[in-house]
């Protein structure tokens, strides 16, 4: 099969072209960097089966970063039949660098110059056919979003699948030597191929920065837009996932319940409310999950969350961490599975690892819920508010004191350079994509850890069969009383702590169990809760089930973006003990103070 390889600098459109070429479902975003792995599709182009490879984008050949090491050990190890160059048009005269190097590797190739309508916009027109003389390869302009020029570009490709690679002519050259060959040559071709506008004229760009980027104005509407954004998923969202909930309600009793009719009550058991529940749990997040990466979607292919990024960098370079990282901790406060995801738009590994560590402290809307509930039960009108106001808090703290007592043992020495990139406005297509590319892989991944945890629970709650479901005669109300030493000095009883048993799953499970410990749901619940427990025992459950363990959708993709079992259950314990930490000392604090 015949191999061939997408290359080029970050933020050229090489994974858009990869999705148009494959119909795969490539993650795109307008952000430098955006692909850390190797993307792979396969197409039928004339007579041939060919697998297309979508590379790291890449500034240097010679740089050190991992993606540099990834692009250069691919070329090296896996010399592509063809290799197709993509550069952004409206920077001709920065990317043509890459290219040359490129050339000196003797591959066989063909370039597109990409955003080829933005380049009109800007009044740069390249002579392709003068710069194809002067490089001595075929050159086409394109847009792939859009699909302008992709068919002629597609033939090209096609007619030079004809010619093999005569490989790579020697060892990569002394840096220095090349790039002063490099710059007179680069000249040479601008030269002679491109007519650049003496100034690019002002654009939308350019205004909307003077706002978005302002020194005092610039975070205020940074948090604005976040803050409409998760309004917006969850006003559209609950719904949504209200009535996904209901459509698995309906069918587990119209069809699964009588279908299922005829097995032991036992078996029927585990079947409905372990594997079934498993599945709807799962389900339940795929709204929500949808219109996430459908809006972030927007707000990150337009630049926006590149421009958010410049404005924290200061601020978490003093944590060990990058502008990335903030953005990726504002995303968690929605959902921390493709909070955890988003760090793929980072180069160093242990910068990743960083933020992977830190972003299960964020209040995300599944452990909302449950505080909601409580405080609506346990404080006043006027307090509640000030109450989970004090919980995101505690939120950020978890995270800036993680960070900063780890920020030495993973140690970023990557330099956080980001270019800003035009604003624009990613097509439906794009979106579609991302969305059913991010679900699918969210799915495929937690589904089994889920269904497996709810089948656990169940377990847990129903045996042995002479115990009542979910009492403390149960396996997890003996689990629930061994653990008791171990949380009584946070003020958690053993009904609570069996609770936070079942949150190990997913934390909307929470409110779920307490209702069956206590036999009780609704205001009813919440009247039972506010009658056994005081404010102080109630908060220090709160912050226990803030910072301990994730769910098992966010376990589940720890450990797959880490691609490390230790590091997993390192998140695991560091998070359990600073829960017990923290929730110890307020605990104890509080009661010493005479609450």
């Amino acid at each position: 099969m015949k191999r061939i390889a997408l290359l080029g600098m970050p933020n050229t459109g090489k994974s858009t072209l990869f999705n148009r070429m494959t119909g795969a479902s490539a993650r795109v975003g307008n952000w430098p960097g955006i692909t850390v792995e190797l993307l792979t599709g396969k197409i039928l182009l004339g007579a041939d089966m060919v697998e297309i490879i979508d590379l790291p984008g890449i500034y240097d050949l010679h740089g050190f970063s991992e993606d540099e090491q990834v692009v250069r050990h691919f070329l090296h190890d896996n010399v592509p039949d063809l290799a197709l160059i993509v550069l952004n048009a409206t920077q001709i005269e920065r990317q043509l660098s890459l290219l040359l190097q490129l050339r000196q590797l003797n591959l066989n190739m063909v370039v597109l110059l990409n955003m080829a309508d933005e380049a009109r916009k800007f009044g740069i027109t390249i002579d392709t056919a003068k710069m194809a003389e002067a490089l001595g390869m075929p050159i086409f302009l394109l847009s792939a979003k859009y699909g302008a020029g992709y068919n002629e570009a597609l033939q090209a490709v096609t007619k030079a699948l004809r010619y093999t690679t005569p490989g790579m002519a020697e060892q990569l050259r002394d840096q220095l030597e090349q790039d002063a060959h490099i710059e007179s040559e680069m000249a040479r071709i601008l030269k002679h191929a491109v007519d650049l506008p003496a100034r690019l004229p002002d654009n939308l760009t350019d205004q909307l920065d003077r706002l978005m980027l302002h020194p005092w104005l610039g975070l205020p509407i940074f948090f604005g837009i976040m803050y409409l954004l998760f309004q917006a998923i969850f006003l559209f969202g609950q719904p949504l996932q209200t009535g996904v909930n209901d459509l698995f309600a309906w069918l587990r009793d119209a069809a699964i319940v009588p279908l299922l009719a005829f097995l032991p009550a036992m078996l029927q058991g585990l079947l409905l409310d372990g594997i079934y529940n498993g599945v709807a749990t799962v389900a339940a997040f795929v709204p929500l999950i949808v219109l996430f990466f459908l809006f972030m979607a927007i707000v990150e292919d337009t630049g926006y969350l590149s421009r958010a990024a410049f404005l924290m960098d200061a601020l978490m370079a003093k944590m060990g961490l990058d502008g990335r990282s903030f953005v990726m901790l504002l995303m968690g406060f929605g959902c921390n599975v493709p909070a955890l995801m988003g760090t793929r738009v980072m180069r160093s590994r242990s910068l990743r690892l960083l933020t992977m560590l830190v972003i299960p402290f964020s209040l995300c809307s599944a452990r909302l819920q449950v505080f909601v509930f409580i405080t609506a039960a346990l404080f006043s009108p006027k307090a509640a508010p000030l109450v989970l106001f004090s919980l995101y808090l505690f939120s950020f703290g978890a995270a800036i004191l993680t960070a900063l007592i780890f920020k030495g043992y993973l140690p970023n020495s990557d330099p956080f350079v980001l270019e800003l990139p035009p604003y624009r406005f990613p097509t439906a297509r794009q979106m579609v994509l991302r969305g059913w590319h991010e679900v699918y892989h969210f799915i495929h991944r937690a589904s089994k850890f889920i269904v497996a945890g709810v089948v656990l629970v169940w377990l847990l709650t129903h045996l042995p069969p002479s115990a009542a479901p979910a009492s403390i005669d149960t396996l997890a109300g003996v689990i629930g009383g061994w653990l008791h030493p171990v949380f009584a000095p946070l003020g958690i009883n053993e009904q609570l702590t069996i609770a936070l048993i079942f949150g190990f799953v997913a934390k909307e499970i929470v409110i779920g169990s307490l209702a069956v410990i206590y036999g009780l749901g609704g205001e009813a619940l919440g009247g039972a809760l506010a009658h056994q427990l005081d404010w102080v025992q109630a908060y220090s459950f709160m912050l226990f089930t803030l910072i301990y363990t994730p769910c098992l959708s966010a376990i589940a993709t720890l450990r797959n973006e880490s691609k490390n079992f230790g590091f997993m259950l390192f998140v695991i314990g560091w998070s359990l003990a600073l829960a017990w930490v923290t929730s110890f000392v307020f605990y104890q604090a509080a009661r010493a103070l005479g609450y």
